[in-house]
This record gives structure tokens, C-alpha cells and sequence, in this order.
């Protein structure tokens, strides 16, 4: 029997029930999963280490940009200070901002994700584990490529939103920080569009038998609409961005409005990529949120099919919203009322996800704790936030808070209560998996309450400040003016928050030898992720069960036992290879057992190589660009050749419980297949963002072209429709030839 379910795991008497056997199971699936030790250990590639060093490096770039936006809080605390020069001052609050939203908010999305995923879904790994390593290494150099920048006085001075024409001509911004900007954000975005790929296929192809879509963990859900949004909104900030680095590069003007170019296109560029952000960064957080109260209010969800539906309607409506940040820039006034009340609608699915919430709570029996207090902490701030997006979202408005301390106070109410409480709530919730043991409970609370405290000092008066005409990005204010109390009152406020949040560094940080392990599932939750025993093993999991709830937990009889024996799929690995599920879209049906590669460094190497082509570009130095790019290319294709192209032994494997299934697939059942046309449509979007671009100069300018361009002719067009067609029927016979078994080597 081939890609069926034959027999229960209840009933699985075929199965010895042998203590020896089971051991002996064990010490396989250990040895092939084994993280490698000493120097090797940085060659490893499952999702366990992966996902901690991608999360420990997020909270690395979020303290440093913490120490930056404490620099720009003491600067600001009284009036016509000197702490920081103008021009340093500049450096801080741009990395401040880049820092946070780029190599904080978005990665800690894809770290925490590539860590707990797989155990929700009952999963040995996610089914590319060298592309999350490869994501990992550039997100590092990236980032301290970036961030480094201030250490040589070279970080870019633009904001975090690098507007042109300031940023664009040399003789407003001198020197490299916009190219470091614009190529070391480049590269990074690199790493979280390869995240994006390898959750959504994770997501859709590697659930366990029986694991129907709607029977998926609600984290799962927004996973797959955040790398789904990923892959539309990260394309565009690309495209601009390579539009931007023309111009610096090699003065094209597509934003100099002298030459035919216009600055507006970068705002529309960056902000279809910027509204989006917010609610790639907001929708990860409340999928913590949403594991968590059902935990704790110790029932399921209420409205389960609601919350699925509002998430996905989020990520929906925030593409139509990002114009409201461009309300000031003389829009038509039709364009003011759409996007206005698209602003306004999605407030909808965003308020039915936090009243959900609040009605399991209010169903539950509730249990407190300090995952739930901070929770609790985030709905409240993150309310006041949603309040005052709705009050910016009408244009009227808008136009007098517009670039005043009033939306940097919005800004961090969304981001802060979206996002970080949640996230610390998540840390304190999932710890036990990680660490082993439980965080402290007493500091816990003094954490929460010096944040909470702290948070709302220091962003609240911002509102005032911001009603008061206080602007955006300024080095100083003079004294008289009714500024001085506000700002002190933030600078305040943000170091009380900032001790709040080193209590729960130390927390993390502290040494526990001496304290017990936690208890096995020591919140008594009701999803896969807590089936990991305590101390952990290496292996993922046990074997691959079979779901037929959404908390088999608490709703399947005997599921744990069943679990701990390997009464399930893929309980050994007989053959010694690291093996996983593949099961199909909508009903979670096996249909291949997946052989994933083990510990390399040639994702590292990969990952070194291309971002010395981004490095190497920055400083304009080509020659070795082109070194990199043509190492870099040999690099990726050694790593697919050795790590892709791997021949079974045998074409079909037994994975219990009388089900036989392929060890190779292609065409859609496949997780490549999935792979490749998930890439294909994050290309496919930076494509469509340049013809957006085309009809964004056609649309507003009557000279467009601009007298004295050169047309592209025919030649170009039709050698690029040749190239097009040459490729496609080239893809066409490869694949023909691969059908008819004619494989070269």
C-alpha cells in the first residue's frame, strides 16, 4: 500500500512493543541527528541550533539598537543638550530605526519560527535545513556589516526610510552610509526571503498524517500568511533599492525630478514594502499570543475558523494601505478616501483577533502566570496603539501630526505592545524547550511591571509632545516652549523600561545548573511542540504522529504513550539518514518519506561569498566584485549538487503502520517543486514593482520619457523575448530528457 494510512496507532500490535527494540531506535535516531561538536559545531544545519543562533543574534542587534535609541533619549531629555553632535546624532537614529525593524522585528519572526515550527507540526526538521543555515550566516554578516558602520563613522544619516533627493546626491549625504543602507539591507533581505520559502513549504508539506489545514496550530496559520506577505512586500524594497544604487552608482536618474526622474516613486517603493512590514511584524507576535491563551485559560480557542480568517484578511487589506503614509505629499483627494478607509477597515480583522482573546479568557479558567501577565501587558498597549492608528488613518488628522513626535509614539505603541511583550511572553512561555528549565517567575514580574511602567512613561508623552508641533528627527529644541517636561518624562520612562528588559537578559542568562529541569510539558499545553521530553533529544521528534484534533494533547487518549514508544510513523532510521514527512497540501496525507542533508559549512562559505559581493560593490571596488560573484555562484552550485542530488538506495521505504512511500518525488507533490515557484513569485513581484514604476512615471509625467532619452528600440525587446523563450524551451526539453530517464552526470 503506497501514500495511505494503514492501521491506528492504538491498535499498531504489528509494532513489538520491545524495550530493546525501541532503544536500539533511539541510539539511531540520535547518532543521525547528532549536532556535530567542537569547531564542526558551526557547521550545523537542523532547526534546533539554527533557530537559536538566529534568535540570540536578533536579541543581539535589539539590544544594540536599544543602546542607540537610549543615546537619542538622553540626547533629547533637556533642551539644547550636546550630548551628541548633529551629524552622530543623524547615525544613531537612522540605525536606531534600521536596526530594529530590519535585523530585529523581521528576524525574530523567522528565528522563533524555524525553532518551534517543526515541533508543532510533528516534524524532524523543516525540509531545506541548509537554506534556514544559509539565511542565518548572511543575516549575521549583514547585520554587522550595518551596524559596524557607526564604529567608523560611516553609518548612513537618512532615517530608517533613506528618502531621496537627501540621500541620493553627494553633495547632501557624502560618503558610503547610504550604499551601506541600501546593499547591507539588500543582502539581508536575502536571508528573509529563503526564511519565507522554507517556512511556507514547511508549513504546507511537512504536517503530520491526519494534520488537515484546519486542524493546523493557529501559529502555523500565521506563519504561512506572513511569509506568504514576505514574499510580496520584500520584492518591491528590493526593486527600489537597485534603482537607488543606480543612481548613486552610476547617476541614473529615476529619482533626480531635473532629469525625468521622481522622488515620489521611492516613497511608494518603500512604503509598499513598509505598511506590509508592520503587520509582517504584528501577525508572528499574536500567533504567540495565540498558543499561549488557550494554554492558560485552559480550553481551546473560541472561533478558531474567525481567527484564521482575520489574519489572513490582515495580510490582505495591509497591502492597500501605503498610501496613508503619504497623505502629505498632494495627493488627489480620491486617493485620500480610498486609502484612508482601506486604513480605517483594518481595524476589522485586527479588532476581531484581540477580542477572541479576550473571549477565551473570559470562557476559560483561567491560570495566571508571567507569559500570560505580559500578554495581557501587549493587548493593553497594543489597543491604545490601534486607537491611534485609527486617528492618523483620516487624512485631516494626519496632516497636523504628520512627521510630529505624535506618530513616533503610535509607531512604538504598535511595535512595542504588537510585538515585544508578546515576543517576552513567548520567551518565558517556550524557555523550558530551549533552556530545559523554567525562567523565574519573580523576576518575571519585575520585568513585566518595570516595562509596562517604564513603556508607557516614555511613549506616552510623546503624543502630547508630538500635539504640541514637536518634529520627527530632530537633533534639539530650544527651551520655553512647553517640550522640556514631556521629553524628560520619555528619556525616564525609557531607561525604567530598558532595566525591565535587562532583568529578563539575566533571566535568559543566568546560570540554572543548580536548578531542577522543568517538568515534561510544564505548562500543560495541549499542541505538539510540548512532546519534547526534558532534557531534549536531538532528534526533532520521536516519530511522526498521527493528528485527528487540533490539541491531541488534551483530546487524543493514550497520544503521549503512543508517542514515547514509537508507535507512529518513521520511528527508526534504519538506513542511518536524517528523514522526514512529506505529506500533501490539504488533508495531510503521507506521500514521501524526505531525506534532508546534514551539517556543512558550504552554506557558510555561500553565505561568505555573497556578501562580499555586496561589500566589495559598496566600496566600489568591481574587480573583486566580480571575483565574488562568479566564487559565489560556483559555491551555491556545488552546495545543490552535493546536497540535492542524492540517489536512494531504493525507490520506496516503509515508514510503519503498513504505509510504503517513495524516498524521491518531483513535479507538484514535491517540496522542491514548492520551492521553486514560491521563489518564482517573489521574482515575479520585484519584476511587477519596475513596470509599477514604468507606469508610475508614464501616469504622472506628460514628458515621459524626458526629451533627449534614448527609446530601447527593438533590438533590446525582442533579444529579451528570444532570451525568455530560449529559457523556456530549454526548461522544456531538461525536462523531457529527465522523464525519459536520460540523466546525465
Amino acid at each position: 500500500m503506497t501514500g495511505t494510512t494503514g492501521g491506528t496507532p492504538g491498535g499498531a500490535a504489528a509494532i513489538p512493543d520491545d524495550e530493546a527494540i525501541r532503544r536500539g531506535q533511539e541510539e539511531r535516531l540520535e547518532k543521525v541527528w547528532e549536532t556535530p561538536k567542537g569547531w564542526r559545531y558551526w557547521s550545523a544545519v537542523n532547526n534546533t541550533e539554527v533557530g537559536i543562533w538566529y534568535t540570540a543574534t536578533a536579541f543581539a542587534f535589539m539590544l544594540f539598537a536599544g543602546v542607540l535609541g537610549l543615546m537619542v533619549r538622553v540626547q533629547l531629555a533637556v533642551p539644547e543638550n550636546d550630548f551628541l553632535t548633529a551629524a552622530f546624532y543623524n547615525q544613531v537614529y537612522t540605525l536606531h530605526g534600521t536596526v530594529m525593524m530590519f535585523l530585529f522585528a523581521v528576524p525574530i519572526f523567522e528565528a522563533v519560527a524555524i525553532v518551534i515550527l517543526p515541533q508543532m507540526l510533528g516534524a524532524r526538521d523543516l525540509p531545506f535545513p541548509r537554506l534556514s543555515a544559509f539565511g542565518y550566516w548572511c543575516f549575521l554578516i549583514g547585520g554587522v556589516f550595518v551596524s559596524g558602520s557607526i564604529f567608523f563613522g560611516a553609518a548612513p544619516e537618512g532615517g530608517w526610510f533613506m528618502y531621496p533627493p537627501l540621500t541620493t546626491q553627494e553633495r547632501f549625504t557624502p560618503g558610503y552610509g547610504p550604499d551601506i543602507w541600501l546593499l547591507g539591507l539588500s543582502f539581508i533581505e536575502v536571508a528573509s526571503i529563503a526564511a519565507a520559502v522554507e517556512l511556507i513549504v514547511g508549513t504546507l508539506k511537512c504536517r503530520p498524517p491526519g494534520m488537515r489545514l484546519n486542524l493546523m496550530p493557529l501559529y502555523a496559520w500565521y506563519v504561512l500568511v506572513v511569509a506568504g506577505m514576505i514574499l510580496f512586500a520584500f520584492p518591491p524594497l528590493i526593486a527600489g533599492d537597485i534603482l537607488f544604487e543606480m543612481e548613486r552608482l552610476f547617476n541614473w536618474p529615476f529619482f533626480d525630478p531635473e532629469r525625468g526622474g521622481d522622488p515620489m516613486l521611492w516613497q511608494h517603493l518603500f512604503w509598499i514594502f513598509g505598511h506590509p512590514e508592520v503587520y509582517i511584524v504584528f501577525l508572528p507576535a499574536i500567533a504567540l499570543v495565540a498558543m499561549i491563551v488557550p494554554t492558560f485559560a485552559r480550553r481551546p480557542l473560541i472561533g478558531y475558523s474567525w481567527i484564521v480568517l482575520a489574519a489572513v484578511g490582515t495580510g490582505f487589506l495591509s497591502f492597500g494601505l501605503w498610501v496613508h503614509h503619504m497623505y502629505a505629499t498632494g495627493l488627489p483627494s480620491i486617493s485620500l478616501g480610498f486609502f484612508s478607509a482601506a486604513s480605517e477597515a483594518v481595524a476589522i480583522p485586527t479588532g476581531v483577533q484581540v477580542f477572541v482573546f479576550i473571549a477565551t479568557l473570559l470562557a476559560g479558567r483561567v491560570v495566571p502566570s508571567v507569559p500570560l501577565l505580559f500578554v495581557s501587558g501587549a493587548l493593553a498597549v497594543f489597543v491604545i496603539g490601534g486607537l491611534t492608528g485609527v486617528m492618523v488613518a483620516l487624512a485631516p488628522f494626519d496632516w497636523q501630526a504628520h512627521d510630529t513626535y505624535f506618530i513616533v509614539a503610535h509607531l512604538h505603541y504598535v511595535l512595542i505592545g504588537g510585538m515585544l511583550f508578546p515576543i517576552v511572553a513567548g520567551v518565558y512561555y517556550y524557555w523550558p524547550l530551549v533552556g530545559m528549565r523554567r525562567l523565574s517567575d519573580r523576576l518575571g514580574k519585575v520585568a513585566f511591571w518595570l516595562m509596562f511602567v517604564g513603556f508607557n512613561l516614555a511613549f506616552f508623552p510623546m503624543h502630547l509632545s508630538g500635539l504640541m508641533g514637536m518634529p520627527r528627527r530632530v537633533w534639539t529644541y530650544p527651551t520655553g516652549i512647553g517640550l522640556d517636561l514631556p521629553n524628560l518624562l520619555s528619556t525616564i520612562g525609557a531607561f525604567v523600561f530598558a532595566s525591565g528588559f535587562l532583568i529578563v537578559v539575566f533571566d535568559v542568562l543566568r546560570p540554572k545548573g543548580k536548578q531542577p529541569y522543568a517538568e515534561r510539558n510544564t505548562w500543560n499545553a495541549g499542541t505538539l511542540e510540548w512532546l519534547a521530553e526534558v532534557p531534549g533529544k536531538e532528534w526533532g521528534v520521536r516519530c511522526v504522529p498521527v493528528i485527528k484534533t487540533r490539541y491531541p494533547l488534551w483530546e487524543q487518549p493514550g497520544f503521549v504513550e503512543d508517542y514515547d514508544k514509537g508507535r507512529f510513523y518513521l520511528p527508526d532510521a534504519e538506513e542511518m539518514e536524517r528523514e522526514t514527512m512529506v505529506t500533501s497540501v490539504l488533508d495531510g496525507d503521507p506521500v514521501q518519506c524526505l531525506r534532508v542533508p546534514g551539517p556543512t559549512f558550504m552554506t557558510m562559505g555561500a553565505a561568505i561569498l555573497l556578501g562580499a559581493v555586496f561589500i566589495f560593490a559598496t566600496f566600489h571596488w568591481w574587480w573583486a566584485t566580480v571575483v565574488a560573484m562568479v566564487l559565489t555562484t560556483i559555491s551555491v552550485l556545488v552546495w545543490l549538487w552535493r546536497g540535492t542530488a542524492m540517489i536512494p538506495e531504493k525507490a520506496e521505504k516503509d515508514i510503519g503502520l503498513g504505509v510504503t512511500v517513495p524516498l524521491y518525488m518531483s513535479g507538484p507533490k514535491s517540496v522542491g517543486w514548492w520551492a521553486m515557484f514560491i521563489t518564482m513569485i517573489g521574482d515575479g513581484t520585484a519584476f511587477l514593482s519596475l513596470i509599477f514604476a514604468y507606469f508610475f512615471y508614464v501616469t504622472i509625467h506628460d514628458n515621459f520619457p524626458p526629451a533627449g532619452t534614448e527609446p530601447p528600440g527593438l533590438f533590446w525587446p525582442l533579444a529579451s523575448a528570444a532570451l525568455t523563450l530560449g529559457a523556456w524551451a530549454a526548461a522544456r526539453l531538461a525536462r523531457r530528457v529527465n522523464k525519459a530517464g536520460s540523466v546525465g552526470l
